[in-house]
């Protein structure tokens, strides 16, 4: 007993991360509705809001220059740390969790697919052969803070499965939006850059296979991936996840080593803790030490950065992005092609994408549902799925382009859409009684 509630504060279980992924949605909505505020106000300083992401800001160093607005400071550049640690989240999913086995990933990608498929089906059918047609793939994502977060709100009336299943079928969603953005949003590629890119890739793959474990080669490297990979015309956040593909994710011992080292460590903590002149610094030094022991690169970093994300970059992008003067006209656009699209996409094509193809996977014998779960819970995290936010604004702005004639209507429509599904998701799974669970 006395080993396990050591052990315990020095991993991060699943429920850590649901807990920290929603508080993160609750800032972010509140980031979302102060944006809002701010753009519709014409009070004091509020009247300076929307112009604020249009001033520049120039770096320079030894000869390289960069001189972008804050806006593109903040979508080329801060939401490249976010995209690393999606990338090492997938990565940790793919080695050692829920995307581990076919039979467990099965359900997951099955609503995964169906998620990004029919949304941009819908939406193409409002679309086809208008300018915004290339906007299909705006409603493919599910926003994963916002959703936990709805269900944080729940409480126990959500049983685990179900948390681990929205969880897992969100990243699997956000590495098709990576490939999306990757093969369909890249307009105009230089050549030069995009070679130096692979090869500084090719680099970070080799420190790995050479075995460093330090993260300070491959995050000095991965800065120079983000500038080549900015230059070549590819999306510059696509070199987080590159990064994240190269940092190792094993711990840097085999288990027979690791078990005797860990046993050692705890006896030593042990007696410590029991001796006369205790000190509690060795003994925090001790505790740290073990948690390096346990933990590897890729760990480390998405544990050190993950509130950095959560806190900090992603309401700074909603905040940006959602600023958004709303008036009569725009109201009005809500039921053109654009409009409809993504309201159609992200409230009906989400929910009916997630549960089909999930009651398809299930019925053909490839997965099974969740312990505790039933098809009603399962529809109503399908519905959770249609709040897109994050992941729908930062493609609205590679596909329609910033300061564009659709981007009002569009994050109006994803606002509504995201504020529809987590509504009327909430109160479907509000009003499923636990015992209602198979």
């Amino acid at each position: 007993m006395a080993v396990a509630q050591l052990i315990r504060p020095l991993v991060q279980p699943f429920a850590e991360f649901f807990r920290r992924e929603a508080a993160g949605g609750i800032v972010l909505l509140v980031s979302a509705a102060l944006a809002l505020l701010l753009a519709n106000t014409n009070w004091g300083p509020a009247r300076y809001f929307p112009g604020l992401w249009d001033q520049h800001l120039r770096v320079a160093f030894n000869g390289l220059v960069l001189d972008k607005s804050l806006l593109h400071w903040i979508n080329d550049g801060l939401m490249t740390v976010f995209f690393l640690i999606v990338g090492l989240e997938i990565k940790r999913e793919v080695l050692d969790g829920e995307l581990a086995t076919l039979r467990q990933a099965a359900l997951p990608i099955a609503g995964a697919v169906g998620g990004m498929v029919v949304p941009a089906l819908l939406f193409t059918l409002f679309n086809r052969g208008t300018p915004t047609s290339g906007g299909w793939g705006i409603p493919m994502a599910t926003d994963i803070a916002f959703a936990l977060a709805v269900l944080q709100l729940l409480g126990p009336r959500v049983p685990l499965g179900l948390k681990v299943f929205l969880t897992a079928l969100a990243i699997v969603d956000d590495l098709g939006a990576v490939l999306v953005i990757a093969g369909f949003y890249t307009r105009e590629l230089h050549l030069p850059f995009l070679y130096l890119a692979l090869g500084t890739w090719a680099g970070l793959l080799a420190l790995n296979w050479l075995g460093v474990r330090s993260l300070i080669p491959y995050l000095a490297l991965g800065v120079l991936l983000w500038y080549f990979t900015l230059e070549s015309g590819v999306h510059a956040t696509l070199a987080g996840v590159l990064l994240a593909v190269a940092i190792p994710a094993r711990i840097g011992h085999a288990r027979p080593v690791l078990l005797r080292l860990l046993e050692e460590r705890l006896l030593f903590i042990r007696d410590e803790a029991h001796g006369a002149d205790a000190d509690p610094r060795t003994i925090s030094e001790e505790l740290e030490h073990l948690s390096d022991l346990i933990s590897s690169p890729a760990q480390k970093l998405e544990q050190r950065l993950h509130s950095v994300v959560a806190f900090g970059i992603i309401p700074l992008f909603a905040f940006a992005n959602t600023s958004l003067a709303l008036d009569a006209s725009v109201f009005g656009q809500l039921t053109s092609p654009l409009g409809l699209g993504i309201l159609a996409g992200l409230v009906l094509g989400k929910p009916l994408g997630i549960g089909l193809l999930a009651w398809i996977t299930v019925r053909l014998g490839w997965a099974a549902l969740p312990p505790g779960v039933s098809w009603r819970q399962l529809w109503g995290a399908g519905i959770l799925g249609g709040i897109g936010f994050t992941m729908s604004l930062f493609i609205t702005l590679l596909a329609l382009g910033e300061h564009s004639a659709g981007e009002a209507v569009a994050k109006l429509a994803i606002l509504l859409a995201s504020l529809v599904a987590g509504t009327v998701g909430y109160l479907l799974l509000r009003t499923t009684k636990p015992a209602e669970a198979r």
